[in-house]
């Protein structure tokens, strides 16, 4: 039987990228002499990407996110971002804990995130957490991403798993929705960034803590409650 597998989105589910990812927004705005955006106002748009949360940005400040510009301040976001990828991003709390109780039972991790692989890589290089994950898989490693189900597919097919032995843990619609579609089961937390909450997004199961994961899949996968029974 292949090893199971457990896939993580990274924003809002791993990590809480919020303060990084709206301090380098910021930064932009305050180099084109523009307001900032208040941090807890605009914390669900961290999910839909830097694109998505610089057009919110000058919507706010009243100015047209007209194509050109948007491009030019999203390449210039993402330069701030990466100069400061994890000056305050954190894992979730219990987040490495669950991560460890994984691995010690043969788990295979791995991650798929809408965020451009190198960001990704950057940041869990910085956090010295890389190694725990078999395979990163950005927003920008296949032609589509969340919600596509191929990105999901991809990045089981890349960590050598099978659909049917792998668990989604995600914060979003796009998370559920591209798990739904690849035929894997999903967990949703709550402490992510999306203005609809999780439970009305149709998870296998909703969790409210990490120490709440491995029961989780463990009640979603008999193959996972094996490997889990076998270490405890």
């Amino acid at each position: 039987m292949t090893q199971p597998l457990v896939i993580f989105d990274l924003d809002g589910t791993l990590l809480d990228t919020a303060s990084d990812l709206i301090g380098a927004v910021n930064r932009v705005m305050a180099e084109e002499g523009l307001p900032p955006i208040d941090p807890v106002t605009y914390r669900a748009t961290v999910g839909k990407g830097g694109r998505a949360m610089v057009s919110a940005a000058l919507g706010a400040a009243g100015v047209e996110a007209e194509v050109r510009l948007l491009d030019r301040l999203t390449e210039r976001f993402i330069d701030q971002y990466i100069r400061h990828v994890a000056e305050h991003t954190r894992p979730f709390p219990g987040a490495m804990d669950a991560l460890d109780r994984l691995t010690a039972a043969d788990v295979r991790l791995a991650v798929c995130t809408n965020k451009r692989e190198v960001l990704a890589i950057e940041l869990f290089e910085k956090l010295e957490i890389l190694e725990r994950f078999v395979v990163i898989c950005g927003g920008d490693t296949f032609p589509v991403r969340k919600p596509d189900p191929q990105h999901i597919l991809g990045t089981i097919e890349a960590a050598g798993g099978d659909p049917a032995t792998t668990i989604m843990v995600g914060d979003s619609a796009a998370d559920i929705d591209a798990a739904r579609a690849a035929g894997v089961k999903v967990v949703a937390v709550t402490f992510g960034y999306t203005d609809i909450h999780v439970s009305e997004l149709g998870a296998d199961v909703v969790i409210d803590h990490f120490d709440d994961l491995l029961p989780a899949l463990a009640a979603l996968s008999p193959a996972l409650a094996d490997k889990l029974d076998a270490k405890a």
